[in-house]
């Protein structure tokens, strides 16, 4: 088979086509998507008031009796003692890991009742 000799340039110009990248336009970089709020502004957030804690049915675990001050919802909350987790990441939050630290069940109560004030 005879050999074909190609011209310097077509050479150079083959070698461009087949050897280059295939050239993509940039897009224009994305923000991240919105975070969480810091754990600084989690430490901020109302807490339910914690009215009673049993022993759970297993070793080194809890159920506590919460009460939203606001509408009187009455939570139960089942828990371990201790939950491993992670460092404090970037965000400011602790990875838990894939299970689940506890469960909660919830029910409508009444508000918790103020102690009476004296007028003077």
């Amino acid at each position: 088979m005879p050999q074909m000799k190609l011209p310097f340039p077509a050479f150079v110009l083959a070698a461009v086509v087949l050897g280059s990248r295939p050239v993509v336009a940039q897009q224009p970089q994305q923000p991240p998507p919105q975070q969480f709020q810091p754990s600084g502004e989690w430490a901020k957030l109302p807490r339910m008031q914690l009215e009673r804690q049993f022993a759970g049915p297993l070793q080194d675990t809890v159920v506590q009796r919460l009460r939203d001050p606001v509408d009187g919802t009455i939570c139960y909350v089942y828990l371990p003692i201790s939950a491993p987790h992670s460092p404090t990441t970037a965000t400011g939050f602790v990875q838990y890991g894939p299970n689940g630290i506890g469960s909660i069940n919830c029910m409508p109560g009444t508000p918790a009742v103020a102690a009476p004030t004296r007028h003077k």
